[in-house]
């Protein structure tokens, strides 16, 4: 439990390992609904503890992982098994890249501005040989198109459906399209995943990820957008992985 979320303990291979054991059932039939994995940091705990509608979406996950280097610090002060490590989204779609490129699994991405999914697509496939990303689509789209997006993702046979339309849209589509997605073994939620790989957003260094300041460059280069979401949320986040942390 970290700041009053329940978080897996689960290391960025572990995951892409489950997602191969989830695309085998899925594709056997036993998998009858997807799996929704999402993932937290200091400002989902923040709106998880403050919007009761945001909370649902969120417990209607099956598997919320830590993508924020505060929580992993807080379950290290505060837990008898702390987390391993962080399982930062952008980093794992290489390592669930790879295991998909060589072992069959087919990606589809969802989100973003008009031809960002499509570039990032395209770079991955150049990354990674092999990988098959059978459909990509802006994030663009009213309520009644969802049935007919649910259908084009099934029939492209993908394996895994990538949602990066932000939070709280992209929980939303997630948990309420779920029953209209069968055959897709996950539906994994990544904010902002597509522009790092399409759209030109760069990362922050690698010594800001590790000590958990990653935001502070995001807020620095979007100061309007992210700025005040940061000053707002970080000390509401604070507070509660302090106070709402345990085993």
């Amino acid at each position: 439990m970290i700041g009053g979320m329940k978080i897996a303990r689960l290391r960025r291979d572990e995951l892409a390992a489950l997602m191969l054991a989830d695309t085998a059932r899925a594709r056997a039939g036993t998998l009858a609904e997807p799996r929704i994995v999402t993932s937290a940091n200091g400002s989902v705990i923040a709106a998880y503890n403050r919007d009761e509608e945001y909370r649902r979406l969120i417990d209607g996950a099956d598997i919320v992982d830590a993508d924020g280097m505060p929580l992993v610090f807080a379950s290290r002060l505060l837990c008898r098994e702390p987390l391993e490590e962080r399982i930062a989204t952008t980093d794992f779609l290489l390592d669930a890249a790879t295991i998909a490129a060589r072992d069959d699994i087919r990606f589809f991405f969802l989100g973003s501005r008009p031809g960002v999914a499509a570039r990032a697509a395209q770079h991955l496939r150049s990354r990674f040989p092999g990988l098959k990303v059978v459909g990509t689509r802006h994030g663009f789209f009213s309520a009644g198109a969802i049935p007919d997006i649910c259908a084009k993702v099934r029939a492209s046979g993908a394996d895994v459906l990538w949602i990066g339309m932000g939070s709280p849209a992209q929980e939303r589509f997630a948990v309420d399209n779920r029953h209209l997605l069968g055959g897709v073994a996950w539906i994994r939620t990544c904010g902002g995943l597509f522009d790092h790989y399409g759209g030109g957003v760069s990362r922050a260094p690698a010594w800001m990820q590790a000590t958990g300041l990653e935001w502070l460059y995001r807020a620095a280069r979007e100061p309007v957008r992210l700025g005040w979401r940061y000053l707002v949320t970080s000390p509401v986040a604070i507070y509660y992985l302090a106070t709402r942390t345990h085993d």
